[in-house]
């Protein structure tokens, strides 16, 4: 359920915009909200469950998730859907943070590597089945159904878990980082928050400057309260090994560049190119296919290969790729994306499997929890701010290219409202809204302009990518590694779920 709707929402956020006339910060809310919630409550709900009981958390996670689903279905509007979403990345976070605590305290010995292989297939069929899963509910039923499917599962689950599921705590848990939460998880949403609306208002805007100041205060007042904790949220001492930053350098960017750009990429395919849900899907399906078959042969050289040699060429490969999928013309079909698909899936497993092993390998076993939490964290607020930034980039470049090109003809006093129209996808509703001789110019301008803005927010992507190819195979260090990260029974479990 929970990477099923991370890939299921991508493919039918087309239809929430038409659904809804939402603007595309509503849609950036949409995806971000989850992450946002998923990366504040994740350490946080781990330390909660080590405490009060890991089988308790999860039913509580489960809770909120199947409601939050619930929810989701229901919503009336664009910001009911961002606060059911958001209730979701609770649940999530809750679940991410208990669900393999629960498997290692039920199984033993070798029924606990069966246990864990299990998981990570599920995990790993989850990733490449949503995308064609999505778009045959959406397109069949409605894109209510990708969140009421989670019902009857949450149900089942939650049943089970009352029943069968024992319970797990650690006796020397120690109490909540309390002030470490609140201010990383509202720092990191006035960080989000500020760059979203800096498309709509501006940078100098009152609203954004304030937003991103407070974010600063905030993040800069988290790291203080971690320095004088006896039991923080984040160690401040693993930022020492080089390694480690490496580690967090890459979670973050794979997400913020890869997976941030799919919203955008389904955007295009469904409004621009016309696809119906379940044709996107099933496009999509060579991107996720590479990750999930590179993961395969990734985690067998990951015991034997140094972690920087497959990291740090796998972010060349996600670059690579992103780089083949520019250069779109308002005359493109989406087989232009698909070489450069095939190529950044094939980096993005490549550099999955051992980022994992990396988050963990620099720290002692006792400690491995909070380093894969810390890991997996980055991972969302990747998508949080990547959906963010390149979503801003994206609307102030399509904004630009529609007031340039209208500029002069009779639509020139249009233009921004016509230039938001089609940062959504809708050129077709906007050129609806005009005299209809006039409407093959809006049409043509705005194939043209949202065409533009992707190929930007592509490069944009390729960049990170590349910075981050730099970074690791700077940072990441084999004598750095204390445990033999990349054999452990979770770390084969993990790989394809982290991706997410």
């Amino acid at each position: 359920m929970l990477l099923l709707d991370v890939t299921i929402v991508n493919v039918a956020l087309p239809d929430v915009e038409r659904a809804f006339s939402a603007s595309l910060s509503d849609l950036q809310w949409v995806i971000s909200a989850y992450a946002l919630t998923l990366a504040t409550f994740l350490l946080t709900a781990g330390s909660l469950a080590d405490r009060y009981g890991r089988r308790l958390l999860f039913v509580i996670g489960l809770i909120a998730f199947t409601a939050g689903s619930l929810l989701c279905g229901l919503a009336t509007g664009p910001l009911f859907l961002v606060l059911a979403r958001a209730g979701q990345g609770v649940g999530g976070a809750i679940m991410f943070a208990t669900s393999l605590a629960l498997l290692a305290d039920a199984f033993r010995g070798r029924d606990r590597g069966v246990a864990f292989g299990v998981f990570g297939a599920i995990t790993g069929v989850a990733v490449a089945v949503g995308p064609v899963l999505g778009g045959a509910i959406t397109s069949g039923l409605s894109w209510r159904w990708i969140f009421f499917v989670n019902l009857p599962i949450g149900v089942v689950a939650l049943a089970i878990t009352l029943l069968r599921v024992g319970e797990s705590r650690d006796p020397q848990a120690a109490p909540p980082d309390l002030a470490g939460f609140a201010t990383f998880s509202v720092g990191l949403a006035a960080l989000v928050f500020g760059l979203i609306r800096s498309s709509a208002d501006g940078w100098s805007s009152a609203t954004v400057i304030g937003s991103l100041a407070a974010s600063a205060v905030l993040l800069i007042a988290f790291v203080a309260v971690q320095r004088r904790r006896a039991t923080p949220m984040l160690d401040l001492r693993l930022l020492r090994v080089p390694t480690f930053n490496g580690g967090l350098a890459a979670a973050w960017a794979i997400s913020a560049s890869l997976f941030s750009l799919l919203t955008y990429l389904v955007i295009y395919v469904q409004n621009i190119l016309g696809l119906s849900a379940v044709a996107t899907g099933i496009r999509f399906l060579p991107l996720t296919g590479a990750i999930f078959v590179t993961a395969g042969i990734a985690g067998r050289l990951t015991s034997h290969a140094p972690k920087r040699l497959l990291i740090a060429p796998g972010f060349v490969l996600i670059g690579a790729g992103l780089l083949a999928m520019r250069g779109l013309t308002p005359q493109s079909t989406w087989t232009h994306l698909l070489p450069g698909m095939v190529v950044a899936g094939v980096g993005a497993g490549l550099v999955n499997v051992p980022l994992v092993s990396t988050a963990v390998g620099v720290v002692e076993p006792a400690r491995a929890g909070m380093a894969s939490g810390i890991n997996s964290t980055l991972r969302q607020v990747g998508i949080a701010t990547g959906v963010a930034a390149l979503g801003t980039i994206f609307a102030s470049h399509v904004r630009s290219a529609v007031i340039d090109r209208l500029t002069g003809t009779a639509l020139a006093g249009h233009a921004g409202a016509i230039a938001d129209a089609i940062s959504n996808g809708g050129g077709a509703q906007a050129a609806a809204a005009v005299p209809a001789p006039l409407r093959g110019l809006v049409a043509t301008t705005g194939r043209a302009a949202f065409v533009d803005g992707l190929n930007l927010i592509l490069w944009v992507g390729a960049a990170v990518a590349f910075v981050a190819a730099i970074a690791s195979f700077v940072l990441v260090r084999e004598r750095d590694f204390v445990t033999a990260g990349a054999d452990t029974e979770v770390e084969r479990a993990e790989p394809v779920a982290a991706a997410i």
